[in-house]
C-alpha cells in the first residue's frame, strides 16, 4: 500500500527528535519519507535567559549519539557543563570517607563522565541539525491510531489522517500513542518527587556532581555552566510542597545542611518545581508497524540521571536493526513487519531491564531509615570505592558505554 510516509514519529522531544536525525542520517534509511509529529516544536532559546529547570546528566555515549547528527556541536560551549568528578555517600556517612564513593573521569579513557545541559537547547540542536532537514515536521496533535497488517494511520485532532508503514512512539511517560496501541505497562509511584531547583554556592563546584542519599530520597548537586548547581532533591510530597514555598533564605539554609555543606553555603534564589515519581515499564515495545522509543517504553527513578539516555540508546539500536534490515534490501514496508522489530525489543527491553532493576533497587535500599541496612549501604559503598572492577562497571553503566550497546557507542570505548 502506498502510504504518506514510510516512519512517522509521535512526539518530538529530545528522543524523538533524536530518531528522526538519527534516521535521515543514516546511509541506508535517508532515502525514507520520515515525519515527525510535534505539536509544539522548539524554538531557539533567546540569548540572556536564564537556565531552564528542566535540565539532564547526558552521558558520554549520548554524545556520541548527538554528535554523529552534528547536533552535539549545536549546543553553545557556554551552555554545556562537563563534570570529571562524582561523589556520591550514604546520609548517615561523610563524603571522600568510609560510607562512600568517588568516581573521577581519569579512571577511563574518556575527558568526563558526562555534561549537564539544560532539555530545552538539546532538543533545539537536534531540531537545527543538517539531518532534519530531511524531515517533515507535521505541527498537530495525535486523537486516534489504527494498525493494519500492511500499514498503519493515525488520525490527527485537526482532522487529517495520516498513514506509514512504521510508527514510532516517541510521546513520554503518559504516552498516548502506546495506550492506542494496547500496549500494557507495569509499575508504581514512588509515593515521591522531586524538587527541582538553581543554587549559588560559596564554593565552586569544580565540575563535581554530589548526591547525598537520605531517609526521603537522594539530593544531588549538578554543577552547571554558569557556576551555579542544579538541585534535585527526591523527597516525600509534603516537603517538596514546603521546599517550593519556604522563605529563600531558609530553602538555602535547607539545601546546605542536606548535602553536609560541601559547598558551603547556598543562596537558593532561582525559580523552583517539583514533579512525581514513578516507574513504568511497558510490558512489550513493539507490534506490528508499531514500536516504543524513550519514556514511552521506559520511564525511570532520576537518582541515577539515565532517563534520556536510555532513550537515545533506544534510538540508535532501532536504527542500527532498521538500516541492516534495509541493507540487506528490504522494502520500507517491510521494516514495520514484526519481526524485524522484535529484534529490537528483545535487544533494548533486555538492556532497560537490567538498568530499571538497578535505579529501583538503589531507590529502595537508600531511601529508608533502617539501621541494619544503613550499615549495609555503608558498607557496600567501601567495598565498591575499593574495587576497581566494581567501579568500572558502575561507570560504564552511568556513561552508557557497558552492556550490550549500539555499535555507533561501541566506537567510544
Amino acid at each position: 500500500m502506498r502510504t504518506d510516509f514510510d516512519v512517522l514519529i509521535i512526539g518530538g522531544g529530545m528522543v524523538g527528535a533524536c530518531l528522526a536525525a538519527l534516521m535521515a542520517n543514516d546511509r541506508e534509511l535517508s532515502r525514507l519519507r520520515i515525519a515527525l509529529l510535534d505539536a509544539n516544536p522548539p524554538t531557539m532559546p533567546p540569548a540572556g535567559t536564564d537556565v531552564d529547570l528542566r535540565v539532564s546528566a547526558i552521558s558520554r555515549a549520548s554524545q556520541r549519539i548527538l554528535d554523529s547528527v552534528g547536533a552535539w556541536s549545536r549546543i553553545p560551549a557556554q551552555h554545556v557543563s562537563p563534570y570529571s568528578q562524582m561523589t556520591v555517600w550514604d546520609g548517615a556517612g561523610r563524603p571522600h570517607s568510609p560510607g562512600s564513593i568517588h568516581f573521577s573521569a581519569s579512571a577511563t579513557s574518556e575527558p568526563d563522565l558526562g555534561a549537564i545541559v539544560e532539555n530545552r537547547r538539546l532538543q533545539w540542536a537536534i531540531y537545527d541539525s543538517s539531518p532534519m532537514r530531511q524531515v517533515t515536521v507535521l505541527r498537530a496533535e495525535l486523537k486516534q491510531l489504527a494498525i493494519e497488517n500492511d500499514h498503519a494511520a493515525v488520525t490527527l485532532a485537526d482532522g487529517r489522517t495520516i498513514s506509514a508503514s512504521l510508527i514510532v512512539g516517541a510521546d513520554g511517560a503518559d504516552s498516548l500513542s502506546r495506550k492506542l496501541a494496547g500496549i500494557e505497562t507495569s509499575g508504581w509511584s514512588y509515593e515521591q518527587r522531586a524538587f527541582v531547583t538553581h543554587v549559588a554556592t560559596e564554593y565552586p563546584h569544580a565540575h563535581t556532581a554530589w548526591q547525598r542519599f537520605l531517609s526521603a530520597g537522594p539530593i544531588a548537586f549538578l554543577p552547571l555552566a554558569d557556576g551555579r548547581s542544579s538541585i534535585v532533591w527526591t523527597t516525600t510530597p509534603e516537603h517538596a510542597q514546603q521546599l517550593c514555598e519556604c522563605p529563600t533564605d531558609v530553602l538555602g539554609q535547607q539545601i546546605a545542611d542536606a548535602i553536609d555543606g560541601v559547598l558551603g553555603k547556598v543562596a537558593a534564589t532561582g525559580p523552583r518545581g517539583a514533579f512525581p515519581l514513578r516507574l513504568i515499564h511497558a510490558v512489550s515495545y513493539s507490534a506490528t508497524r508499531f514500536v516504543l522509543v524513550g519514556d514511552a517504553a521506559h520511564a525511570v527513578h532520576p537518582l541515577a540521571g539515565q532517563g534520556v539516555n536510555l532513550g537515545f540508546l533506544d534510538c540508535a539500536a532501532l536504527v542500527e536493526i532498521l538500516a541492516a534490515e534495509a541493507q540487506a534490501g528490504s522494502s520500507a514496508s517491510v521494516l514495520g513487519e514484526s519481526r524485524v522489530l522484535r529484534r529490537y525489543e528483545r535487544w533494548r527491553k533486555s538492556e532497560n531491564t537490567i538498568a530499571l532493576g538497578l535505579i529501583d533497587g538503589l531507590n529502595r535500599l537508600f531511601s529508608n531509615s533502617s539501621a541494619t541496612l544503613s550499615w549495609l549501604r555503608r558498607t557496600g559503598l567501601s567495598a565498591v570505592d575499593q574495587s576497581a572492577t566494581a567501579k568500572r562497571f558502575l561507570i560504564g553503566r552511568a556513561m552508557g558505554i557497558a552492556g550490550d550497546t549500539p555499535s555507533i557507542v561501541r566506537r567510544i570505548r
